[in-house]
């Protein structure tokens, strides 16, 4: 890396931490049981950046305010610490907080003090390795699958005991590619038919129960929200833990 670049990335890092904003205070990431359409959850995994602390003032404020946080990360082992896992996993024992679905979600539940943890893309793999964790503290999670066409028959089996486990399959899109810049190239209609509908339709067909789709990056527009809430009755982006407007998350 040149020397310009090293100063512009220790800048930008630095200004990054500056604005980051504690878990607790992310409000969008917590639901009080007011019927939204749009979930938010924030990151996990390593490259968020956010602390054992902060998401302890999260799980903190849950149990405090009868609020559901809600958290997300992608491969177990790989892109978040397992011990961080087992870290939120005791915390809301310890805390009292059940563990929440976006099934549950869907089906009007989720409204006291709760954890919502989900987990996204293909790896299921990395999934599984995660599971003596979720038994032990008897976690029930949300696994937000995309890219199911090119699971293999041994990935789609560990899905399947996941599943039988009790927790949520959902749908994570086709190729998990930015919502919004695909309707503005190819349009609303050529976007429901070829990333969300056969992202749910095959795993109904698979005989999963799917009644929430999580957006690739969180990325949306109302107008996408209106037309995916037509199959599925609760949709999930992320909120970013550092101040700014890029957030995806619905204002």
């Amino acid at each position: 890396m040149r020397p310009a670049q090293l100063v512009l990335a220790l800048v930008l890092a630095i200004i990054a931490a500056a604005c980051r904003v504690d878990g607790g205070d992310l409000d969008d990431i917590f639901y009080d049981g007011d019927g939204r359409l749009v979930h938010c959850a924030v990151n996990l995994d390593s490259s968020a950046g956010n602390t054992l602390e902060s998401l302890d003032h999260a799980l903190d404020r849950a149990a405090a305010r009868g609020e559901v946080v809600e958290l997300y990360a992608h491969r177990p082992g790989v892109t978040v610490p397992l011990a961080t896992i087992e870290h939120v996993l005791a915390g809301a024992v310890a805390r009292g907080l059940p563990f929440v679905t976006y099934r549950d979600f869907a089906a009007g539940g989720g409204t006291g003090p709760g954890l919502a943890l989900s987990f996204d893309d293909e790896d299921v793999a990395d999934w599984l390795s995660a599971r003596p964790l979720l038994l032990q503290h008897g976690a029930r999670v949300t696994f937000f699958v995309t890219r199911y066409h090119k699971l293999d028959e041994v990935a789609r089996a560990q899905l399947r005991e996941l599943a039988a486990d009790g927790h949520d399959i959902a749908a994570h899109s086709v190729n998990h590619l930015r919502a919004p810049a695909y309707v503005e190239e190819r349009g609303l209609a050529a976007f429901m038919a070829e990333e969300v509908l056969p992202s749910i339709e095959v795993l109904r067909a698979e005989g999963y129960e799917v009644t929430s789709y999580a957006f690739p990056f969180g990325a949306r527009t109302a107008e996408i929200d209106r037309a995916v809430a037509a199959h599925v009755p609760v949709l999930r982006s992320v909120e970013f833990p550092i101040g700014g407007p890029f957030s995806p998350c619905p204002r």
